[in-house]
């Protein structure tokens, strides 16, 4: 079983995330999004953590990371215009990033991932 956080769990396409999350038995710990009306979440995962705002969600895995919790997946879910963002959250907490299309907005950006540290254990380095 893996251990899966997820951004943007208000956004269209965070349900059928949440829902292969399940169907797959994996467990899912926290999730983040600045809307709150994401009620879906108690459907599969009523044990998971919700955070409005990002920093906390931050914080939240950091103490997660602290006490010895292993975060296996970032499921980002998020506006488009935070992709970037929020992979090199995932990738610099160690976690395997599935991500939504498109994976940035700007070509500078995808560059600016591939240079990461964790980038070459992704496959993100550039040819």
């Amino acid at each position: 079983m893996s251990n899966f956080i997820l951004t943007g769990v208000a956004g269209y396409i965070a349900p059928r995330h949440l829902k292969a999350i399940y169907d797959t038995g994996n467990n899912l710990l926290a999730v983040s999004d600045p809307h709150d009306s994401v009620g879906i979440i108690d459907r599969y995962f009523p044990h998971a953590c919700y955070f409005k705002e990002f920093e906390r969600f931050d914080r939240h895995i950091s103490k997660l990371q602290k006490h010895g919790e292993k975060i296996d997946y970032l499921s980002v879910c998020s506006s488009n215009f935070l992709h970037d963002a929020h992979i090199m959250f995932g990738l610099r907490i160690g976690a395997k990033v599935i991500c939504e299309k498109p994976l940035v907005i700007n070509a500078y950006n995808c560059l600016a991932l591939s240079q990461l540290p964790h980038a070459k254990a992704t496959g993100l380095e550039p040819e």
